[in-house]
């Protein structure tokens, strides 16, 4: 018996506080009541996705998301000493494939997403599209990050699996 899918998935912010407070994407999601904040790492919730740019798989359609979405909210001059410190939690680490910025910040720039635009990305490719633009929406350049990836971000949303991802990815890098 297959399980059924939430309306709706949870959302959890963990915030390192090494991004400026004033055009911080996940702190204002919270503030909207779009996410949950998360002050402890070991506060995440086990089994939950957490997107991280070092992880082997890439997330897919099919995974699991009964458990909820993770963000961590950290500089990108710091990524790759935090999160190493996470690997020995329960979660299911996930990296998301080739999608470039919208946001004013790093527009263009490959990989380069704010928060919101790594939970929209990662809500669109699992088949949460409303859910998506809903959290773009407190953004004024929110419906930017949709714009300029719209052709990936369907392909990845059609993909079976995470290898089949990485074949879509293939294409665009």
């Amino acid at each position: 018996m297959e399980k059924s899918r939430p309306r709706e998935v949870r959302l959890y912010l963990y915030h390192a506080g090494q991004c400026d407070p004033k055009k911080c994407t996940g702190k204002k999601m919270v503030r909207f009541k779009l996410a949950r904040l998360v002050e402890k790492v070991n506060a995440i919730p086990r089994g939950s996705i957490l997107l991280d740019p070092m992880a082997e798989k890439a997330l897919s359609p099919a995974d699991s998301i009964t458990k909820g979405l993770t963000v961590l909210d950290c500089s990108w001059e710091h990524v790759e000493a935090v999160f190493p410190q996470l690997l020995v939690l329960d979660l299911q680490h996930r990296a998301l494939p080739y999608l470039v910025a919208g946001n004013p910040v790093n527009f263009g720039r490959p990989f380069k997403l704010t928060s919101v635009e790594a939970f929209a990305a990662s809500l669109y490719i699992l088949g949460y599209k409303e859910q998506a633009a809903s959290i773009l929406s407190k953004f004024n350049w929110g419906h930017t990050f949709l714009e300029v990836n719209r052709e990936p971000l369907e392909e990845y949303s059609m993909a079976k699996d995470s290898k089949e991802i990485l074949k879509v990815q293939a294409e665009y890098i």
